[in-house]
C-alpha cells in the first residue's frame, strides 16, 4: 500500500486555478497534491541577442522555490548569488516543454517568460510546473489573440508531465515526497495532447529496472498525462 493509499497509477488531486495574478498576461495556480506551484506567464518586447531580426519568438521559463515551501526554511538562491544547479536544470526543463507546442515563427518577435513559483513542496514540483505552466501560456495567448497580435494560432496542442517511479517494488504514478524520497527509480514523462514525448528523465536509485518495469511507468504516465490534459480542456472552457 502506497504512504497515501491511493492505487499504483492514480494520480494526487490536481486542481488548476486560472487568473490568480491581476497583473501577469496569463496565470494558473496548480496544486498536486500538497505541491503548490504558482504559474505567471508575462509577455516581453525583449529578445535575447541572438534571435533579435530573426523574425520568430521565443518562449523560457524561469523556476524557484520560496523558502518555507519545505519543512525547513530553504536559503534563497538570490542571497547566495547564483542558481543551484537543479534549479537551472529543471526551468530549462518546463522550458523546453513549453516550446515543443509553440510555433516560434508565428508568435512574433516577442517573449513569453513563464515563471514558476513552489509555494509548498510535496514531490513533483517541475511536472506541476509544466502542467500549469502551459495554462498560464495559454491564457497569455489568448490575451494576444484577442488584442490580433499574431495572424495565425502559434499553440499547437497541449502538454502535461507525471512523474513514475518504483516504491516498495511496485510500479506508481505521480511520486510525494515519501515515495520520492525512498524510491527505487524515478522517472519524470512530459508528453503532448497527441501521446508524443517530448522528454523523459528516468533514474535508477538503488538497483537498475529492465526494460519492462520502464514500459509500467510509461503506460502509467501516457494514462495520467491524458487525464491531466483533460483537466486543462475543462479549466480552459
Amino acid at each position: 500500500m502506497r504512504p497515501s493509499k491511493r492505487q499504483p497509477g492514480e494520480i494526487r488531486n490536481v486542481t488548476l486555478e486560472r487568473g490568480v495574478s491581476r497583473n501577469a498576461e496569463g496565470s494558473c495556480l496548480v496544486k498536486f497534491g500538497d505541491t503548490h506551484v504558482l504559474c505567471t506567464a508575462s509577455l516581453e518586447t525583449r529578445l535575447p541577442p541572438w534571435l533579435k531580426g530573426r523574425g520568430q519568438g521565443w518562449v523560457t521559463a524561469e523556476y524557484g522555490m520560496l523558502p518555507r515551501s519545505t519543512n525547513e526554511r530553504m536559503r534563497r538562491e538570490a542571497t547566495a548569488g547564483k542558481q543551484s544547479g537543479r534549479t537551472q536544470e529543471i526551468q530549462r526543463l518546463i522550458g523546453r516543454s513549453l516550446r515543443a507546442i509553440v510555433d516560434l515563427e508565428k508568435l512574433g518577435e516577442v517573449q513569453i517568460t513563464v515563471d514558476c513559483d513552489v509555494l509548498q513542496a510535496d514531490g513533483g514540483t517541475r511536472t506541476a510546473a509544466i502542467t500549469g505552466g502551459w495554462v498560464a501560456l495559454a491564457d497569455c495567448l489568448s490575451w494576444m489573440r484577442e488584442r490580433e497580435m499574431f495572424k495565425s494560432e502559434p499553440m499547437r496542442g497541449h502538454i502535461a508531465a507525471i512523474s513514475c517511479g518504483l516504491f516498495d517494488g511496485q510500479t506508481v504514478c505521480d511520486l510525494d515526497y515519501a515515495e520520492d524520497s525512498n524510491a527505487g527509480a524515478d522517472a519524470n514523462f512530459v508528453m503532448t495532447s497527441g501521446g508524443g514525448i517530448v522528454e523523459i528523465q528516468g533514474t535508477a536509485e538503488a538497483e537498475p529496472f529492465g526494460q519492462d518495469r520502464f514500459m509500467e511507468m510509461l503506460a502509467m504516465a501516457t494514462s495520467a498525462i491524458d487525464e491531466l490534459i483533460a483537466l486543462q480542456h475543462e479549466v480552459m472552457q
